[in-house]
């Protein structure tokens, strides 16, 4: 069952008169449970997708659905509730994650508080996904007295607290060194794992993809490639980390070759197709009559 399905998503941005089209017809199908990073570069459309998939923004076109709702149709009371039932959300920006005047502990109380149930139940959820994030020690600590990877490491907590089907994270390691960043990633992953929170992490660092099993590009606001890890081992028992690249065909047959190839190949303006038994072969076109002059 897919937790996140996009199809044609189009969104679309008017200032003064002109038109940005963010997303184009993107394409993305994330199912229950798993762990996948998009990137890109900034303004290829990952941020747009993410405010869509939070709630925050409404595409313009095509359809997003997130755990099985259908994101175009909310009305604004099942807007507020799928924000605090269905997804969590992670910011770049620590100080944005947290209000500064609670405690650890305090701001995890807090959605648990606006979500309503028993008050011992929410005390106790609140200490559990603390311990989840190894920030237990810290409940107690207002956000300024934290590390960047701590405040992380709460805002995550705070995320998870409500038990949400979807996990959102935009930029998580923007404002932290690599060694902290890491930390939080790993982080991520161990809360995916424990609770089988479907994770979707958006970021333009490509380090991040090495966390992750599955990582989705994004480039001129359609999903054109992915790259899927695995762990192989060989006969002889040596184990080796494996990463294949696909390129991401749409629903009308366009796909978009990686950069790496296009250059490699000097491919421009349009190209050969050769249709062979098991695959299509794709050469540059040049006019060998040309090339002989």
């Amino acid at each position: 069952m897919s937790d996140i399905l996009c199809r044609g998503l189009v969104r679309i941005f008017a200032t003064d008169g002109v038109e940005v089209q963010a997303l184009q017809g993107l394409d993305l199908r994330v199912e229950a449970g798993d762990l996948v990073a998009v990137v890109g570069a900034s303004g290829s459309g990952k941020s747009t997708l993410l405010n869509i998939l939070s709630g925050l923004d409404t595409p313009t076109g095509g359809s997003a659905t997130v755990a099985g709702t259908d994101l175009a149709t909310m009305t604004a009371r099942r807007r507020v509730r799928y924000q605090r039932r269905t997804v969590g959300f992670v910011w770049q920006q620590t100080s944005r994650n947290l209000l500064g005047y609670l405690t650890a502990e305090e701001n995890v109380r807090l959605v648990l508080d606006l979500a309503g149930g028993p008050r011992r139940a929410r005390a106790a959820r609140a200490r559990e996904v603390l311990d989840l994030l190894g920030v237990a020690d810290l409940a107690d600590r207002l956000p300024g007295r934290l590390s960047g990877g701590q405040q992380q490491r709460v805002a995550i907590a705070v995320a998870v607290a409500n038990a949400p089907r979807v996990l959102l994270a935009d930029e998580p390691t923007g404002e932290l060194d690599e060694a902290t960043s890491v930390e939080v990633l790993e982080a991520l992953r161990s809360v995916n794992e424990a609770t089988g929170t479907t994770t979707l992490i958006v970021t333009h660092d490509p380090t991040v993809s090495e966390h992750v099993a599955r990582t989705v590009q994004i480039r001129d606001g359609r999903t054109s490639t992915e790259v899927l890890r695995r762990r192989s081992t060989d006969a002889d028992g040596t184990e080796r980390h494996v990463a294949e690249e696909f390129a991401v065909l749409d629903r009308v047959g366009r796909l978009q070759l990686p950069h790496d190839v296009v250059e490699a190949l000097d491919l421009r303006d349009r190209v050969r197709l050769t249709l062979q038994p098991d695959h299509v072969q794709v050469r540059p076109d040049r006019d060998e009559n040309q090339e002989a002059r």
